[in-house]
């Protein structure tokens, strides 16, 4: 059998998630978030066919940091939540607040990721421009992709890049991995 390279991987989840309807599943997703315990926690803002909602960020709690894409391939610049959303680069909705740097995503217990998929032995596959790979790098927080159930899958191709998930988000619950 002939294995699926990334760019391939992200062509047949993209097109199974453009099958996917968000709205149906955010409200699984929801209630599953507001049974987790995380502590301080960095997390995105769902754009698209993305697993979530923005409601999912009042779910969070107090202190919730968001990316901010740099101008440049790079680490990720972070900022916290204060319930007003701007835009930014590639349509994504960034947070308005002052921004904290990157190194702000070591004072999180926990880190929610968008991912077009992760296997079962943590790889995610993202969207493959590696913003959040050179943001984890070093990063001590539970790293937990948000995914369809459909999305995770057995076995994804990785790079030495690629930093590992210890977890999947989906509307079915919580999969360690």
């Amino acid at each position: 059998m002939v294995e699926r390279t990334k760019a391939q991987w992200r062509r047949h989840l993209r097109a199974a998630r453009a099958k996917v309807d968000p709205a149906t599943t955010a409200d699984a997703l929801l209630a599953v978030l507001a049974e987790l315990e995380l502590g301080p926690v960095a997390a995105y803002v769902p754009v698209g066919s993305e697993p979530g909602s923005a409601a999912m960020l009042d779910v969070l709690g107090p202190r919730v940091l968001l990316p901010v894409t740099p101008p440049e391939p790079g680490p990720l610049d972070w900022a916290l939540y204060t319930g007003s959303l701007g835009s930014g680069p590639f349509g994504l909705r960034e947070p308005t607040g002052d921004r904290l740097g990157p190194d702000a995503l070591h004072s999180v217990d926990t880190v929610l990721l968008p991912a077009l998929g992760v296997s079962r032995d943590g790889v995610r596959l993202g969207r493959g421009a590696g913003y959040y790979d050179r943001s984890l790098t070093g990063c001590t927080a539970r790293l937990i992709a948000v995914v369809y159930d459909h999305e995770l899958v057995d076995h994804l191709p990785s790079e030495p890049t690629d930093v590992p998930v210890h977890a999947a988000l989906t509307p079915s619950g919580l999969v360690e991995l």
